[in-house]
């Protein structure tokens, strides 16, 4: 694991594959840490290439700013585009699941000569998503969580009585797919002091709710990933996402998976990677 500093923030980084492959920026989601492209990354390395897995802002223990503004979507991926700075990379391949699909979103809008090809998995088009969340009741319903998550009483609930609720949680969300060993090291993860505090900052920015004006159109060659069954998502948010993209474009619908597709199809995820990226 490398320590990459960035101003005051430093971040933990895990760096692997060939150190010649082309590079994939991995960014993770709530509520994971870069350990969510555990089952993905070997994949991407016997294929022959590199990937870079950051702790996102709030998961890196020396990269947890107390400011909820801190968390605003520019910050988190000029936190990005600063570690392929650090790393020399001038472009890469970047994959987000998630929050981190956001923040791939947002790259591809505002930075598209650091993104040589997306994946985003489970988050579609920030416009897309906020439109739905204007017009279409299942968005509506679907958006419900992030009030909860939002809410200064969250971690308190969550933290109480030896993290029961937190692991709880896990176990509901994640029946079925999750291992055990995965729910114990999402657990130990967000009951380290101050994580989960950090990690909620990104709901309470207000991010996914507020409409600070669209994000514009991706023009580089993307794939979008949703599951059917990911609760978080509307049907019509995800086919919404077509209309946001100018480039080259596919669009990939899961059947009986869940919102944790890097754990639960890993080699689906890791395919679709490298399909994009010119290698499969």
């Amino acid at each position: 694991m490398l320590k990459i500093s960035l101003g005051e923030l430093v971040f933990d980084v895990d760096v692997a594959g060939p150190e010649d492959g082309e590079p994939v920026l991995l960014l993770h989601g709530f509520p994971h840490n870069r350990q969510s492209w555990s089952d993905v990354s070997p994949v991407l390395h016997r294929a022959g290439l590199r990937t870079i897995a950051p702790d996102q802002r709030g998961y890196s223990p020396g990269a947890r700013p107390a400011e909820t503004a801190a968390y605003r979507l520019p910050a988190l991926a000029g936190d990005a585009v600063g570690i392929l700075d650090v790393l020399g990379i001038a472009s890469a391949h970047v994959v987000g699941h998630d929050w981190g699909a956001v923040v791939s979103w947002y790259l591809a809008a505002r930075s598209a000569q650091r993104v040589r090809t997306l994946t985003a998995v489970a988050f579609p088009h920030l416009d897309a998503y906020q439109h739905a969340l204007r017009v279409d009741p299942e968005q509506q319903a679907s958006s419900e969580y992030i009030a909860f998550l939002s809410a200064e009483s969250t971690v308190d609930h969550f933290l109480d009585d030896g993290a029961a609720n937190l692991d709880g949680w896990f176990r509901q969300a994640g029946e079925g797919v999750l291992r055990e060993d995965q729910i114990a090291r999402y657990v130990r993860t967000h009951t380290t002091p101050g994580t989960l505090r950090a990690a909620l900052q990104w709901y309470r920015a207000g991010t996914l709710v507020e409409n600070n004006g669209p994000l514009g159109p991706v023009s580089v060659p993307t794939t979008f990933i949703w599951s059917e069954d990911d609760p978080s998502v509307s049907r019509f948010a995800a086919e919404r996402t077509a209309r946001h993209v100018n480039g080259d474009y596919r669009a990939v619908r899961l059947k009986g998976v869940s919102h944790w597709q890097p754990q639960q199809v890993p080699g689906t995820i890791a395919a679709e990677i490298l399909r994009r990226a010119g290698r499969g």
